[in-house]
């Protein structure tokens, strides 16, 4: 490979590194709740914000996680591609309620998807809901507070 070649793909490597921090800098918060349980999420509410997700990042504190808000009830799924950290995810309906919740293992290509239609999907470290309590058919609060999908 010619030093011009290196140099320009780094720079490209650079620049997509910086897109994509910024894309999840840019991303808004919102408190959501699960029994007596606060969750700080960031919301990934537009068509870039909900590729980029979670990938690149190395920790997440414990209650805070991130909530996919799509733009409708579909059985929407998930992967793990450039994630790093082992994750699980709660697929909710409009209402905020847990169709089905899970576990994740970091940059698989394995599709996790919603066992019935769902309009959000909350990503939380491993284990997040299980050593909570947190099942199918309890409700989440807050998503009502979510701002609409773009």
């Amino acid at each position: 490979m010619s030093r011009r070649a290196l140099a320009w793909g780094l720079g490209f490597a650079g620049v997509l590194a910086a897109g994509i921090a910024a894309a999840q800098q840019a991303m808004p918060r919102a408190e959501l709740g699960a029994g007596m349980f606060r969750i700080e999420a960031e919301v990934a509410h537009t068509f870039q914000n909900r590729q980029i997700g979670l990938m690149n990042r190395r920790t997440m504190p414990q209650h805070q996680g991130m909530v996919f808000v799509f733009p409708e009830d579909a059985r929407h799924c998930m992967w793990m591609k450039n994630t790093y950290l082992p994750l699980s995810v709660a697929f909710l309906d409009a209402h905020g309620k847990v169709i089905n919740i899970e576990d994740m293992q970091p940059q698989t290509e394995d599709n996790h998807c919603a066992a019935a239609p769902a309009r959000f999907a909350l990503e939380m470290n491993l284990g997040w809901f299980r050593e909570r309590g947190i099942k199918p058919g309890d409700a989440l609060r807050g998503v009502e507070r979510l701002p609409a999908a773009r």
